[in-house]
Formats: C-alpha cells, structure tokens, sequence
C-alpha cells in the first residue's frame, strides 16, 4: 500500500551478541592444556591455577641466587621460573625422590639448606605464558606446596634427609605473580631437557642433577654464611 514503511526486522537471531573478552584464565588454561599438554589445578578465588608435580616434571624451588649459579649446567630449552625472590628448575619427573640422597652424598645433607624439592602430588603456580600481559586484578601469591614424601622428609620424619622446611616468614618474600625465565616449547619434547640423574657421568642430551644441586648447594650454604654473618655483632 503506497505510503506504507516495510516493517522493521526485530528477531533477535540476526542480531549479533558482543563478544565478550577472552578470560586471561582461559588463555593460561590453553596455553598449557593444549600447547604443553600439562594439566592445571583450579586455585583458591582470586588465586592463579596450579601446576602438578609428578606426571611430566618435579620441581626444585632455590634462591633465585642460587639458582642463577645453575643456569650453566642446563640447556637453553630446560625451563626454568622466577617467583619474587624465588627461582624453581623443572626436574626429571621423580627426581624429587632423588635429591635428599644426593645431597647426603655430596655431603650437603646435614647443613641449613633454603631449597625445596617438589614430587609427586606438589603443587605450584603456573607461570604466566610468554607474552601475556599481568592481569590488573590483585592476585594473591601462591607458595608452593611439595607433596606428601617431600613433605614428610622436610618434617623430619623417618627418610632421608637434606630438605629444609620453607622459612616461616616466606610468605612474605615471594611478591607479584610466577613468570617464565626459560618458557617450555610448545611441541617439543621438554623431559629431555630435564635434569636428572641418569645423566651422571655424561654421554646424554640431559642436564646432570648432580652438578645442579652441588652448585645451588654451595650458593645455598653461602647465602646462609652471609646472613649469618651479617646478624653476628661478632663478624666484622
């Protein structure tokens, strides 16, 4: 009929919703589930996800000092993470187990040593992927937890020796969210970059866990010497 407007469409269906913007937790989530093929545990609210110890990697959790020291003895694929104060190298799943016995026999095992083995069952934060920006929300730190058999021998229970338990004002320390010093390669075959102690002696691609905790050992036992010193009225 002339004169008439044709009537406007007003079906939802064909109007498109906004997308909304990705979750940074999304990206952190895929970033390690489909690229590195590590699963995440769900954090505390307001907390970042957590990396299990055990299935692909353990974890030895240093003075970031000491674990410069370190550096040397692995490749430039073997990944390694800054927390705060705090360095953590990727270890050869199981080797967790190892490192009380090794430092026993490189005779660190009877000193105060600030280092942390995490095995099975240990937890810590998943670093930030390379490239992402922080989040601008005020996310709490998370300390790492070490697992029931690393637990037990940091308690001073029957079992080697040569973990230390976690100073009590550690907490405290570790400020701002974990990153990546040495990112893992999506695709690649990261447990051959692991240290482990298999690799004693040489003739293998891995870094030796030997060579690893005598140097972050001895950077470990100099830091200790040095704050002692430094609370000592009768050092000079």
């Amino acid at each position: 009929m002339a004169g008439m407007r044709p009537a406007t469409l007003t079906d939802s269906a064909t109007i498109p919703l906004p997308r909304r913007p990705l979750d940074p937790s999304d990206q952190v989530r895929r970033w390690y589930e489909n690229e590195l093929g590590w699963p995440l545990v769900p954090g505390a609210p307001g907390s970042p996800p957590l990396l299990r110890m055990g299935p692909r990697f353990d974890v030895l959790d240093v003075p970031a000092e000491a674990g410069r020291a370190a550096l040397r003895h692995l490749t430039p694929e073997s990944p390694v993470a800054v927390q705060g104060d705090r360095m953590r190298l990727l270890l050869a799943a199981g080797s967790a187990q190892e490192v009380p016995g090794v430092l026993d026999w490189l005779e660190w095992g009877a000193l105060p040593l600030d280092l942390t083995a995490l095995g099975e069952g240990g937890l810590m934060e998943a670093p930030r992927p390379p490239g992402q920006r922080p989040s601008t929300a005020v996310r709490r730190p998370v300390d790492p937890v070490p697992g029931e058999a690393v637990r037990q021998w940091r308690a001073g229970l029957p079992g080697p020796r040569g973990v230390r338990p976690l100073p009590p004002d550690r907490s405290a320390s570790v400020q701002g969210a974990a990153v990546w010093l040495r990112p893992p390669e999506p695709g690649g075959e990261v447990e051959a970059s692991l240290p482990t102690l298999s690799a004693l002696g040489g003739g293998g691609g891995a870094p030796d866990l030997v060579r690893v905790l005598d140097t972050v050992a001895t950077r470990c036992h100099r830091l200790w010497l040095r704050r002692t010193c430094a609370q000592s009225s009768a050092c000079p």
